[in-house]
Formats: C-alpha cells, sequence, structure tokens
C-alpha cells in the first residue's frame, strides 16, 4: 500500500511541476507514474510497477516529442533571412568595416553590409552574401574565391 501513496505523490507532483512551467517538462513522467499508480492498486510487484513507469515514460517522450518541439516550442520566429545566404547584391555605398559603413541592395531590398574579409569594397560591385550578423550582411565580392572553411 505504501507505493500506492508514493506513486499518487508523485503523479501530483509531476502534474504541478507540468502546470507551473506549462512547457511539457514533466507530463510524460506524470504519465509514467499513473500507469503504475493503476498497477500498484491492482497489487502489481514493485518491479513491475518500476518497469511500467519507466516504459511508459520513454514511450511518451519519444511518441511526442516531435510533436512538442513543433507546438511548445514556437516562440521561433521564422524570418526567412536565412534565403539571402549566398544570394548576390549590388553595393551602393562602399563598404568600409572601420568606418562601420556601406549598403548593398538584394533582393530588392536595402541592407547594412560589412565586409567578410575586411578589405573596403567600392560602390556598384556584385557581391555575395556569406552570412548574417545580426541586421548586417557579411558579403564578399562575388569574382572573389569562396572563404575557406575553418578547420573544426
Amino acid at each position: 500500500m505504501l507505493f500506492v501513496y508514493l506513486w499518487g505523490a508523485a503523479l501530483i507532483l509531476f502534474l504541478v511541476v507540468e502546470a507551473i512551467t506549462a512547457g511539457l517538462t514533466s507530463i510524460w513522467f506524470a504519465a509514467g507514474a499513473l500507469v503504475a499508480l493503476i498497477i500498484a492498486l491492482l497489487h502489481g510487484s514493485v518491479l513491475l510497477q518500476f518497469a511500467a513507469f519507466l516504459i511508459v515514460t520513454g514511450l511518451t517522450v519519444f511518441g511526442t516529442r516531435s510533436m512538442a518541439r513543433k507546438y511548445v516550442n514556437s516562440r521561433t520566429v521564422a524570418t526567412n533571412a536565412d534565403r539571402l545566404l549566398g544570394a548576390e547584391g549590388l553595393v551602393l555605398e562602399p563598404i568600409d568595416n572601420v568606418r562601420a559603413r556601406g549598403t548593398v541592395k538584394v533582393d530588392g531590398k536595402v541592407w547594412s553590409a560589412r565586409s567578410g574579409s575586411g578589405e573596403a569594397i567600392p560602390a556598384d560591385t556584385l557581391v555575395l552574401v556569406d552570412s548574417i550578423d545580426g541586421v548586417k550582411l557579411i558579403v564578399r565580392p562575388a569574382a572573389q574565391a569562396p572563404a575557406a572553411e575553418p578547420n573544426s
């Protein structure tokens, strides 16, 4: 009978933690504790209770993980900025990293830009977008060979 109380307390604890965090942090453990509680009420062995707890918890974690990521972690705002990577643009204002100046027009929009190599890039030069740093595009002249990837 002791384990009935322990599983009941665990179930309540997991549900309270879930209610406080509201981020699918312990609901899987609550499902496992519920099954273990039912087995304890049916006078199942302690080993069976723990096995059921672990199995149900594992199955619910792996069974709902992709759904949880999709619906719970929806704070990520898609900006489509990554579609600019590798895009070609035209330098409107000369790019000078020392003076923190330079703009490029990419995909019909004007962006602040900096040179990836640190070298100045004159106006009317075609450039390729290598990366994005905040709201600035990091570019290189289109005629230049791609920058070598650093060794990891």
